[in-house]
C-alpha cells in the first residue's frame, strides 16, 4: 500500500519533469531560434565569395569538392530561409537568384546559388540550432532536474504529512487501557495543534474512564447496604418456596454487581506479563472443572510459552471453558502453534450462537435467551471479561459456530521469544 508521504512526493515530481518537458518541446521545436540579419548578411557575403571563386577557376573548384549542378536543388523549400538570405544578398549588392531548401540533417539548409553561366553551386550550411551532442546535454540536464525535484518533492511531502504521522504514532502507542501516551507540543504550529488535540482527547478520556470506574465501584458498594436489607427482610418470609426465590433473585444482583466491578478492573488493570505456560495453565483449569462438575476435557496440549498475567490468563480461559461446558454441554480445550502465535481453541457441542447474533457475544450481559438466567447462574460478563483480559496482552478471541452444532472459540496469543519481554 502506497503511503501519503509517497503519493505527494510523485505528484510533484510528475508535475514538475512534465513542465520541464513541456517547455524544453516548446523551446527546441515551436521556439525555433531565429536567423539575425547579421547571420544572413554574414553567410550571403560567404557565398558570393565562394560563387566567384568557382566562376574564376571551376576545375579546380570541383577537384576541391564543389558541386556545381545546371538545376537548383528540387526538395522542400525553406521560405523563410530563402526571403531572408534572398534580401541579404541583394544588400550585398549580388545579383545572384538563390534558393535554400531543407537539409539531410535537423537544423541544416542546403543553398543553391545560379553563377554566371547558368549553373548552380550547391553548398550546405550549417549552424541554424543546437550544436552536436546536445540531446545528451539536454538528458544529462533532465536526470538532475528529476533528482533534484524528488529530493525536493520528499523533503516537502515529509514537512506536509507530519501531522498524520504524529497521529499514526499516537494510535500506535494506545496502551492496553485504550488511553493516548502524552505527545510533546512541540514544532510547528499545526504540530502543536494536533499534539495539543491528542493530549486534550486523552485528558478527556482519562476522566471518563476513571469517572466510569468510580461510578461502577461506588454503585457496586452502594449496593451492598439494600442487598443485605433485603436479605434480612427474606429471612422473615414464611413460605420457603418464596423465600428461596428472594434468595436467588439476590444472588444473581449480587453477582452482576462483583462481575461488573471485575469488568471495569479488567478494562483499566496494568498487570505487569510475564512468562506464562499457556498448556499448563489449561491443564490446571481443565481438572478444575471436575470439582465443579461441569464436563470438560484436554486435547492435544502442545507445549507453548506466551507473556500474560497469570492470574489474569487463567480468570480469562477459566471463563471461556465454563461457558462452553455450561451454555455447550461439554467443552474439549487444545492448544497449537501457528506460525509464531500460539492457538488455544475451546469447542463445545451445544446449539450454538444464531448467526446475527455472534458479533454480540463479547456484549456485556449478553444473553441468548433470557429465560436461560436462572437455569444458568452467571451475569452473562464472563465473556466480555475474556475478551479484555486477552486483548490486553496482544492476543485475539474470535466465535464461530461448528457444523452441525457446536461453538468454536479460537483465542490467540504472541508465542514469547527470547526477544519479547
Amino acid at each position: 500500500m502506497k503511503s501519503l508521504v509517497f503519493r505527494i512526493a510523485t505528484l510533484l515530481v510528475a508535475a514538475i519533469v512534465f513542465v520541464v518537458i513541456l517547455s524544453t518541446v516548446a523551446a527546441f521545436f515551436a521556439l525555433r531560434p531565429p536567423i539575425s540579419n547579421d547571420f544572413s548578411s554574414v553567410e550571403a557575403r560567404k557565398l558570393e565569395l565562394l560563387a566567384t571563386l568557382v566562376e574564376k577557376d571551376r576545375s579546380a573548384a570541383v577537384s576541391a569538392g564543389a558541386i556545381i549542378r545546371p538545376q537548383p536543388s528540387d526538395r522542400e523549400a525553406d521560405t523563410e530561409f530563402a526571403t531572408i538570405m534572398s534580401e541579404s544578398l541583394k544588400r550585398i549588392g549580388s545579383p545572384r537568384a538563390s534558393t535554400v531548401v531543407h537539409g539531410d540533417e535537423p537544423w541544416t539548409a542546403l543553398v543553391s546559388l545560379q553563377l554566371a553561366d547558368g549553373d548552380w553551386l550547391h553548398t550546405p550550411l550549417r549552424g541554424l540550432g543546437p550544436p552536436p551532442g546536445e540531446w545528451k546535454r539536454l538528458l544529462t540536464w533532465l536526470v538532475l532536474i528529476i533528482v533534484g525535484s524528488a529530493f525536493i518533492a520528499v523533503f516537502a511531502a515529509t514537512k506536509i504529512t507530519r501531522p498524520l504521522q504524529l497521529i499514526e504514532n499516537a494510535m500506535a502507542g494506545v496502551g492496553s487501557d485504550g488511553l493516548l501516551s502524552h505527545i510533546p507540543e512541540t514544532g510547528n504550529r499545526e504540530l502543536r495543534a494536533t499534539a495539543q488535540a491528542l493530549n486534550r482527547l486523552s485528558t478527556r478520556l482519562r476522566a471518563a474512564t476513571e469517572s466510569r470506574m468510580r461510578l461502577v465501584a461506588a454503585a457496586g458498594h452502594d449496593l451492598r447496604t439494600p442487598l443485605t436489607r433485603m436479605r434480612l427482610r427474606a429471612e422473615f418470609i414464611k413460605d420457603k418456596a418464596e423465600r428461596a426465590k428472594w434468595f436467588a433473585d439476590l444472588e444473581e444482583l449480587d453477582s452482576i454487581a462483583d462481575s461488573a466491578i471485575r469488568l471495569v478492573r479488567e478494562e483499566v488493570g496494568a498487570s505487569k506479563p510475564e512468562r506464562v505456560r499457556l498448556d499448563a495453565a489449561i491443564q490446571r483449569i481443565v481438572n478444575e472443572m471436575s470439582a465443579l462438575k461441569l464436563t470438560a476435557e484436554q486435547g492435544h496440549l502442545e507445549t507453548m510459552t506466551i507473556f500474560a498475567d497469570p492470574l489474569a490468563l487463567t480468570r480469562a480461559l477459566r471463563n471461556l471453558i465454563i461457558n462452553a461446558a455450561t451454555h455447550g454441554e461439554a467443552a474439549v480445550v487444545t492448544v497449537e502453534r501457528q506460525a509464531d502465535r500460539a492457538v488455544v481453541r475451546i469447542k463445545d457441542s451445544g446449539p450454538g450462537v444464531p448467526t446475527d447474533l455472534l458479533g454480540q457475544i463479547f456484549e456485556p450481559f449478553f444473553r441468548i435467551d433470557i429465560a436461560r438466567r436462572k437455569a444458568i447462574p452467571g451475569a452473562g460478563l464472563g465473556m466480555a471479561i475474556a475478551k479484555e483480559i486477552i486483548e490486553r496482552f496482544n492476543g485475539s478471541i474470535t466465535v464461530r459456530n461448528r457444523t452441525p452444532r457446536g461453538l468454536e472459540v479460537i483465542v490467540t496469543f504472541p508465542e514469547a521469544t527470547d526477544e519479547t519481554s
